[in-house]
């Protein structure tokens, strides 16, 4: 088996059968499988699931419930895959076409891959302006040490050789365990390849509180992984002028929340604020 595409899912209902007509409509001479990592879900998200066994005969359900968490539910994942390499996708997006021959191919030269985010397709146009897309044309980079390139999870391959080497997805993360993958990996001297002939349609939160939510618990974890990796490189300069910059900024913002664009950015960047203070007071380092 060359590729497994592992999809960790909890209560997916509403999406998941987006995402398996895609991978149905998937192309690609090598062998390849599908399998769903079923982290608990109590809604109608198996029942979908096994609707699509006859149109993808390469389909497999793995009990993950055991431990609730993405990082969990990929790594049980991984465990129970046949494949040289794996890729991730998520349950609320939809993979385009050719996305499983694109990822194969690249696996097949490169150890770490990457690929590029689409967030028209599945978002109303108020969530696109107020969030922008960071994965369109390059990976992202993270703006404190280890300064390194990352990709979200939902778009992201490796051979199982580099996966089992690092030790998976770190599962006490409860967020961005696929930054944190993503640096570990490239501290063994693998480098990031960006595939760009593919893209991930990515949906977006679309509700405020479920912005601020997100967006205040990235920021946290951020603060998380700066304590980890702050020993790789030079710190920000002069942290907290610049925290304090950005709560002046955020509050000159506020006559623009008369519009859903402005409403939406404000949630993303209220929370992010939030979540930084969180994170500096919970684990006792400078804001980034």
């Amino acid at each position: 088996m060359k590729l497994s595409i592992i999809i960790p899912c909890f209560n997916g209902a509403d999406t998941i059968a987006v995402q398996l007509e895609a991978l149905s409509q998937q192309e690609w001479s090598e062998p390849w499988e599908i399998i769903v990592a079923d982290n608990g879900s109590t809604d109608e998200t198996l029942a979908i699931v096994k609707q699509y066994a006859k149109q993808l005969p390469n389909l497999r359900i793995v009990d993950s419930s055991k431990k609730r968490g993405s990082s969990y539910a990929r790594n049980v994942g991984v465990a129970a895959a046949k494949g040289e390499s794996v890729a991730f996708c998520d349950v609320d997006d939809e993979v385009a076409p050719r996305w499983v021959a694109a990822m194969g191919g690249a696996l097949a030269k490169h150890e770490l891959v990457g690929c590029p985010f689409d967030i028209e397709k599945l978002n109303p146009l108020w969530v696109q302006k107020s969030r922008g897309n960071p994965q369109r044309d390059s990976p992202q980079t993270i703006w404190y040490p280890p300064y390194l390139p990352h990709v979200a999870g939902c778009g992201l391959g490796v051979r199982r050789s580099l996966y089992e080497a690092v030790g998976g997805f770190d599962e006490s993360l409860s967020n961005l365990p696929d930054t944190d993958f993503c640096f570990k990996t490239q501290f063994t001297g693998v480098q990031l390849h960006f595939v760009s002939d593919t893209v991930i349609h990515y949906r977006l939160r679309n509700k405020l509180r479920e912005i601020y939510r997100q967006s205040r618990n990235y920021a946290e974890h951020n603060i998380i992984l700066s304590k980890r990796y702050r020993s790789t490189g030079v710190g920000i300069s002069h942290p907290w002028q610049r925290y304090m910059r950005d709560w002046m900024r955020l509050l000159r913002s506020l006559p623009r929340i008369r519009c859903q664009v402005g409403r939406g950015r404000f949630a993303w960047q209220l929370g992010r604020q939030i979540g930084r203070l969180r994170g500096v007071i919970k684990y006792r380092v400078p804001p980034v």
